[in-house]
């Protein structure tokens, strides 16, 4: 099969080498010049994106990503780049369309849980806009489209930890996070090219919900550092579960982020 990428990050790369060993063709769109030698790359802009020379594709990966979180941001990459690659891929034989959004579609901020049953309600613009993107993307492929849901991304630094861990010395509350690690997600991704009666969404997450001060303790503790206070039992955040995932018979290797963390943190 044909295979196309719009927006090709370190996401859509771990997935794009991965449908190329099972001997599928690769396109890729970005903005930037972009070099894999299991790809072809195109360089455009969505905004005006440009397929008529591009042999018929079979699957494409909407995988975008704005250059900062501001609500003019959201709605140029997320919800105004639908109508111009629907355009793009009019004449492709689109058979599934596999497109990433967020978990901040859900809005609950009080230690709810959620999982893919729950109404999402967004609580900001940047949500809204996220549930727009998914709505414009389903009108226009209502049979094709599929849409997952990330929880936070981890994988490829512990950095911003390192930095929380250093500068923490009390926490407000407890504040439930969600996480996938970037190599499950890819594989998810890449899963959800065989599943024959895909749902029209997936969340995608570790189903390990965790309080981000005992996060930042645990680097405490790894780091020798002085360990922070926690000042109430007051909820914030959500508790994630991708129930979907699990039943479409996929399987994460990657549950422990404890041991993640720690490989990461010995290779610096």
């Amino acid at each position: 099969m044909h295979i196309l990428f719009i927006g090709y990050g370190k996401t859509s790369k771990r997935v794009a080498k991965q449908l190329f060993m099972h001997k599928h063709q690769i396109t890729t769109i970005s903005k930037t010049l972009k070099s894999d030698d299991f790809a072809q790359h195109l360089t455009q802009d969505v905004h005006a994106l440009d397929l008529s020379h591009v042999a018929p594709i079979d699957i494409a990966y909407v995988l975008l990503s704005p250059h900062e979180s501001t609500k003019e941001a959201y709605q140029h990459t997320y919800v105004d780049s639908v109508a111009p690659i629907c355009h793009a891929l009019r004449s492709h034989p689109i058979k599934k369309i596999i497109v990433v959004s967020s978990t901040r579609v859900y809005g609950e901020n009080a230690g709810q849980s959620i999982d893919d049953h729950s109404a999402a309600i967004a609580s900001d613009v940047q949500g809204e806009l996220l549930l727009k993107m998914e709505q414009l993307w389903q009108e226009a492929y209502p049979e094709q489209c599929i849409i997952v849901r990330p929880t936070g991304i981890y994988g490829t630094s512990v950095a911003r930890m390192i930095k929380l861990a250093e500068h923490t010395q009390d926490y407000p509350n407890i504040h439930w996070s969600n996480r996938i690690h970037i190599d499950d997600l890819a594989r998810f991704l890449a899963f959800m090219l065989h599943v024959e009666q895909p749902e029209k969404s997936y969340i995608c997450s570790n189903n390990q919900p965790i309080a981000l001060h005992e996060t930042i303790l645990w680097f405490q503790h790894r780091l020798h550092l002085p360990e922070l206070a926690l000042q109430s039992q007051n909820e914030t955040g959500k508790r994630i579960y991708a129930p979907r995932m699990v039943e479409s018979g996929f399987r994460l290797q990657h549950e422990n982020c404890w041991q993640d963390y720690a490989e990461l943190l010995g290779q610096i």
